[in-house]
């Protein structure tokens, strides 16, 4: 189930159905909301923004803390005058974590909705298939949760920009610390989709780079019962046992991991542990060394403290890397369309291309930019350590490492070759 807020000004929450979500979508608007620059006569249309995520299934609270930020953008963008002055929208819709209606859904906001912009979506496989839709209708589409390599690598396209990282990103800011730290044998668990394919390829080849060994276990997605790979995981004996499992699919895995007291044996960590699926475990399973693509704690990086606090006070919960994922790419929408003053996706993603996020919507110590040739954004990793609770609930993650995003993405060749059309 999803809840949205019908006032910007008085948030108040209402339950919404799978069935509606799919049948009509979730609009929401900011227009309550004073602007210094006023978005012009309310009988102009709605500039209207498509954001499709599973809002049901294993990665929905990931979905909704994207789109919780997305929300806060919108709230900001129209107390800022607008798109080309005009009311900013964001219509929701529930991919359900399957690629068909993820495809269904992006052609209906499209075709029906009349959206000018496309944003997400948490599933690498579904995110990917929807990028050739977008391609296809030339609408600008903001990737902001889908990891896998393809969406800025072999299968790019011209109009798709990503703002959350690739898995070879992930792997590369990890694997040398994990090695360092613990030793080179690894045991895998891995969820059966491209994302964690992807991901454990990449994770592979840094350990072929170690002179490393490995074994996995392929796990289907919804995976209740963990007990077979964690058996095979003791009897290999690894350094390291790597969970590359999302959402709740981690939630179940690490859990199951410290009942198997699996974590007195070996090391556990890997890619993505995120503030939601962190939340989601008891203190036993909060372990392990894991990256971080966004945190509310850097007090040094101007701007993340107030983001924190805005989307405290409208969630109740500290703000994640899915929260920024979803600001970010808002922002960043409304941020290009105005500076060129057009909608035009291909006007837009050629002006996307090089650009540098303003340090309101990076909320980065370094710079974070789009690159020009695959269109992936450049942006800091953090590496740390999960920890039980501090006197902050919400303290569960120390960074002990910051890898630039260009380091983290290496020399490596992404097999991107954009062609815009004409």
């Amino acid at each position: 189930m999803y809840s949205i807020a019908r006032k910007a000004t008085s948030p108040r929450a209402c339950r919404i159905g799978r069935r509606a979500v799919l049948k009509a979508g979730l609009v929401w608007t900011a227009s309550t909301i004073g602007a210094p620059f006023p978005i012009r006569a309310r009988e102009d249309a709605p500039v209207k923004i498509g954001m499709v995520e599973p809002l049901t299934g294993v990665f929905a609270q990931l979905a909704e803390a994207e789109v919780a930020g997305a929300r806060l953008a919108i709230e900001e963008i129209n107390h800022s005058g607008g798109i080309l002055g005009r009311e900013a929208q964001l219509v929701v819709a529930d991919s359900a974590n399957d690629i068909e209606t993820g495809v269904e859904q992006t052609r209906r906001l499209i075709d029906n909705g009349q959206v000018e912009f496309i944003a997400g979506n948490v599933n690498s496989a579904v995110a990917l298939a929807m990028t050739r839709v977008t391609a296809e209708k030339r609408k600008l589409h903001i990737v902001t949760g889908g990891h896998t390599d393809e969406i800025t690598g072999s299968q790019c396209n011209w109009n798709v920009f990503r703002v959350c990282k690739s898995t070879t990103m992930e792997a590369n800011a990890i694997a040398e610390v994990l090695i360092e730290k613990f030793g080179a044998r690894w045991y895998f668990l891995t969820p059966d989709y491209v994302y964690g394919h992807a991901l454990q390829a990449a994770f592979e080849l840094k350990l072929r780079q170690n002179g490393g060994g490995w074994a996995a276990a392929i796990l289907p997605v919804g995976t209740e019962d963990y007990s077979d790979a964690l058996t095979n995981a003791a009897a290999f004996r690894p350094n390291v046992l790597i969970d590359l499992m999302g959402g709740e699919d981690q939630v179940n895995s690490l859990k199951q991991i410290t009942n198997f007291k699996l974590t007195d044996e070996m090391a556990v960590g890997g890619a993505l542990f995120e503030l939601e699926s962190i939340l989601s475990v008891p203190d036993a399973a909060r372990v392990g060394w894991w990256t971080m693509e966004w945190w509310w704690n850097q007090p040094e990086v101007p701007g993340v403290k107030a983001f924190d606090a805005a989307v405290r006070s409208r969630t109740g919960k500290a703000a994640s890397a899915r929260s920024w994922f979803g600001y970010a790419g808002i922002r960043t929408i409304a941020q290009i369309a105005n500076q060129e003053k057009s909608l035009d996706a291909v006007q837009l993603a050629r002006a996307l291309q090089g650009y540098t996020l303003p340090a309101d919507i990076a909320l980065d110590r370094n710079r974070a930019s789009f690159k020009a040739d695959d269109h992936e954004l450049m942006s800091t990793i953090l590496v740390g350590e999960v920890h039980p609770q501090g006197a902050d609930p919400f303290d569960v993650f120390t960074p002990r490492v910051w890898v630039e995003g260009e380091k983290a993405a290496g020399p490596y060749a992404s097999g991107c070759r954009l062609a815009f059309p004409s």
